[in-house]
């Protein structure tokens, strides 16, 4: 069967259940993992901008997408001529029926439940003692943040974060000001990529604040990607126990 995924991923989650590089024969330019894989796989565009000619050439079996990721009308265009199943991940049970049915289109139900289990464990482990009010940035000039309706608050409140904008919606806009309640601003390193100046410039205005880059991989990447996290959350919490007790 050869696949093309337009979601980074799944292109990981792929792999990860032992698909090679002979059926995942697409994907996009932002799916990296695993490095030494998808490098010999043609890339047929952005996940909002899809090469569909590029795609075509391709002549796919499947396709799979992701509604939030992709372009509703792009994805659409798609269907006149191949299967495309659109994913659509807001939380950890959706993402386990997500590797559920892609083991299960794979045969590869096995290895699907192996992840499934192991993300299970890693959020049984990282949980923090007390929560601390936090305020997790994804862009920067305007300043973007994370509402109660995505994966990224999902990951943060399994933790025992409290996200300071729960009550907002997907990604709103944010001014500095807004973020007075957080007792912890983390800035993700993906898809904007803040760096310690970043930090610098916000330490300006809350000089006592914790404020820290994090891995916006392990907060926001769906599929089988949690379950290698195991080590980057527990350093994660020993360095915020330091910090708030």
């Amino acid at each position: 069967m050869k696949v093309v995924s337009l979601v980074p991923s799944i292109t990981e989650a792929l792999f990860d259940l032992g698909l090679t590089e002979k059926e995942v024969v697409g994907r996009t330019k932002f799916c990296i993992h695993p490095a030494e894989k998808v490098k010999n796989v043609t890339v047929i565009g952005g996940t909002k901008n899809i090469n569909i000619e590029k795609i075509k050439a391709l002549q796919p079996d499947l396709i799979l997408a992701n509604k939030e990721e992709n372009v509703k009308e792009q994805v659409e265009a798609l269907m006149d001529d191949f299967k495309v199943i659109v994913t659509n991940v807001e939380n950890i049970e959706d993402n386990y029926y997500m590797l559920k049915n892609l083991g299960k289109i794979f045969h590869q139900e096995e290895k699907a439940q192996l992840f499934n289990l192991k993300i299970y464990d890693v959020l049984n482990h990282a949980k923090i003692e007390s929560p601390i009010k936090v305020a997790y940035l994804i862009w920067n000039n305007p300043y973007m943040t994370i509402g109660s309706d995505t994966f990224i608050h999902k990951i943060l409140s399994e933790i025992g974060f409290e996200n300071i904008f729960k009550d907002q919606k997907r990604y709103p806009v944010i001014q500095t000001e807004d973020l007075a309640e957080a007792e912890l601003i983390m800035l993700s390193s993906e898809p904007f990529p803040f760096k310690e100046k970043h930090i610098k410039e916000l330490k300006k205005f809350y000089p006592d604040k914790k404020i820290m880059i994090v891995d916006g991989e392990a907060f926001s990447w769906y599929g089988t990607h949690i379950a290698k996290c195991e080590n980057y959350f527990k350093e994660l919490i020993s360095d915020l126990k330091h910090e708030f007790h």
